[in-house]
Order: structure tokens, then sequence, then C-alpha cells
């Protein structure tokens, strides 16, 4: 799957998924209750890894391990994780062999869906690094059918703007215009 910038088409690959699954999923539609939820998985494939945003496969303790040790979420609580996916798009990636699946990434969206996105939380886990793989979880948000057409999407990352340019992410050109309320050591005790 050839994919652009944030709200960008993606073009099918088959190397991801075939070409009418892809149709199928950006097909996809809202839930009728108006609750902004889909009503059925999305799935993506590069044998064998599998990224999917259903969030009954997520693995809570792996993420909330890696969150609450990592630079920009140190000593997050368990509970916190969980209403943090409770109330974002989350995908997870997942190594698929014989049967059996492991979680070995995760992003997670802000978003109202309509005009607006925030990527957080995004992480492959080091013994699965340098195999493109957060690469592919990327290509894969920006694919997301519940994303297409955002107006603006933003992150904040220390260390992985090499990737992020690969993707079509940009510095802010206007730093100033932008604002932020930070409580970096809110989490610890």
């Amino acid at each position: 799957m050839a994919l652009g910038p944030p709200g960008s088409s993606p073009a099918p690959d088959p190397t991801l998924t075939d070409a009418a699954a892809v149709q199928s999923a950006h097909k996809t539609r809202l839930d009728p209750r108006g609750e902004g939820a889909h009503t059925r998985p999305v799935h993506w494939t590069r044998a064998p890894y599998l990224v999917s945003d259903e969030r009954a496969r997520l693995d809570l303790d792996l993420i909330h391990g890696f969150l609450s040790r990592s630079y920009w979420a140190p000593g997050i609580p368990r509970e916190v994780v969980v209403r943090s996916i409770e109330h974002s798009l989350a995908l997870g990636l997942f190594r698929v062999e014989e049967e059996r699946e492991r979680q070995v990434g995760f992003a997670r969206v802000i978003t109202d869906r309509a005009t607006f996105a925030y990527l957080s939380d995004v992480f492959v886990l080091e013994e699965e690094r340098g195999k493109g793989l957060g690469k592919f979880l990327l290509e894969c948000v920006h694919a997301h059918p519940e994303l297409q057409g955002l107006r603006r999407w933003l992150l904040v990352t220390r260390d992985a703007q090499g990737l992020y340019e690969q993707l079509g992410w940009r510095v802010v050109p206007e730093p100033h215009k932008h604002m932020e309320i930070l409580r970096r050591d809110i989490y610890r005790s």
C-alpha cells in the first residue's frame, strides 16, 4: 500500500493486503448510533505481521509496561493507559506465527475523526526494530478509513523525526503559534 501524507488516499499494494480488502476497509460505515466508532475492525498485513484496530486484541500489560518506562510517559498508571485507549483510535502491531500472535507495537490517535488528529504513544518493541515495522504501522495509521480527509495532524517526538518525515510530516513552520500545558511529572509519585 503506497501511502502519502496523513489524510491522503492510500493506493493498494498486494504486499500489505489485497485490493478488495482495502476497498472494503475504506467503505466502513460509522456506528449508526452516532458514537463515532466503526462497526467492523480494520486490518493490514505484511507477513508475518498484522496491524489491527481491534481493541480486544491489545495486550494492555505490554502497552502499559512500555509506556510506563518511556521517556514521554514515565510512571503512567495502568488505569490511565486503559482510559486513554478507550477514548482514542488505537492500533496494535502483531507478529503472527502458526495461529499465535504476539503484540510488538502500538500507536494511538486522539481525534475527532473529522478535522484533527494527534498521534501519540507510537512504539515498536526493541527486538522487532530495524525491520521497517514503525513505518508499516504509521502507514496503516494514515490509511485508516476514519482518519481520511483530516485537516491537521500533530505529534511530538524527541528522536524519530526522520521516520515521520518519510511519511510527509514536517516540523511546525510557525511554532510560536502553538501553545501547550505540559505537566511533565504528573505520573511520578
